[in-house]
């Protein structure tokens, strides 16, 4: 490696291996081995772990270390079913605080979910999408529900890289800007059945069944890392 990574690049480097596969459900994630591949101390990789373990996507467990978080069908399932039920219910608490400043924030975040998308990389169109959801729930003023919608939104997040395609954060579940449309024109109830209606069908974009791990050379994985 020719200079060192910073946390936030191999945070990124990780989760994109995990979304696109190259590290499955259960792989297992030694400090020491991506210490050797990233070239860097094992605290700053336990940095990374510990954030991608606070969203759900690894897990930590005492005195065996990390691995990639192996969410079950009826996790999944789950999962997806709460979101139905509680996003929608959010929108007319968004609604009144939603302004002209929110509706340009918001189409600039689609702009960058475009080019993801144009890019074919499926790692980051994830994050922006669930970024997108967690975000608006933000704006509601129940900070208990936005926080447990955030967590949703990160386990998903997972759930998607395992079960799902990129059919399931493109437009064939729905383009946000349809959604950002109906709230700038107060259409209350139109976009609560929108959310409803997006968040169902990225349900049934998903293709339950959990392949199996595979030994893991964290150097070659990670050797083009810059």
């Amino acid at each position: 490696m020719n200079k060192m990574l910073s946390d936030e690049t191999i945070y990124k480097k990780i989760l994109k291996s995990i979304v696109e596969h190259q590290l499955p459900p259960g792989a297992r994630l030694p400090e020491d081995k991506l210490s050797e591949a990233f070239g860097r101390s094992r605290t700053s990789i336990r940095k990374v772990l510990q954030r991608l373990a606070l969203e759900r996507i690894v897990t930590i467990e005492p005195n065996k270390g990390a691995h990639v978080n192996r969410p079950s069908e009826q996790e999944a399932q789950e999962i997806l079913d709460s979101r139905i039920m509680l996003e929608p219910l959010l929108i007319p608490e968004i609604m009144k605080y939603w302004s002209k400043a929110n509706s340009k924030y918001f189409r600039a975040m689609l702009k960058e979910e475009k080019q993801a998308e144009a890019n074919e990389d499926q790692a980051a169109l994830i994050q922006l999408t669930a970024q997108f959801h967690y975000e608006l729930a933000a704006l509601s003023d129940n900070s208990v529900m936005a926080d447990f919608i955030q967590q949703l939104c990160y386990r998903s997040s997972l759930i998607i890289a395992v079960f799902g395609s990129r059919h399931s954060v493109s437009c064939d579940c729905g383009d946000h800007l349809e959604l950002i449309e109906l709230m700038d024109n107060e259409q209350n109830k139109q976009a609560q059945d929108w959310m409803k209606q997006h968040l169902i069908h990225i349900k049934s974009s998903l293709k339950l069944g959990v392949s199996d791990g595979q030994k893991i050379n964290f150097q070659q994985l990670f050797a083009n890392s810059e």
